[in-house]
């Protein structure tokens, strides 16, 4: 979920297209997915004109995927992910992107792909501004 201010502005959900052998690797394709959307959505803000930091962030709740993107050590354990996933290290070298620790519970995207006890997702929901504008009962 990508938010401008403490608005959310793009969302997305998918199912990766490749197995991953860890939550590492999950999270760090993941996040290599969402590095691409959100270098497109700093372009289509400069297109109009609207100013933005040079640095993007993206939250992320895995530290594991954070410090193999941080840190291009390849050892047994990250050897065998597809270098097209590296694009994320890539744009974390350049300074294009700061990858920053968030824990689970204050991830927003988990009301997109978590199933979530009522209380929670009303909770997540408020705290991105979203209401009901009609109700419907």
């Amino acid at each position: 979920m990508f938010m401008l201010g403490n608005a959310p502005i793009s969302w997305c959900s998918k199912k990766q297209e490749v197995v991953a052998l860890s939550s590492c690797e999950a999270e760090y394709i993941s996040t290599a997915f969402g590095a691409s959307q959100v270098l497109w959505l700093g372009m289509l803000l400069e297109e109009l004109n609207i100013k933005c930091s040079n640095v993007m962030k993206l939250r992320i709740d895995n530290k594991s995927a954070i410090d193999l993107a941080k840190h291009p050590i390849a050892h047994g354990r990250s050897k065998h992910i597809k270098v097209k996933y590296h694009f994320l290290r890539d744009q974390v070298n350049k300074n294009k992107l700061a990858l920053e620790h968030c824990r689970t519970e204050e991830q927003f995207a988990n009301m997109l792909t978590k199933a979530l006890k009522p209380k929670r997702l009303e909770e997540m929901k408020n705290k991105i501004g979203m209401h009901k504008l009609i109700d419907l009962n």
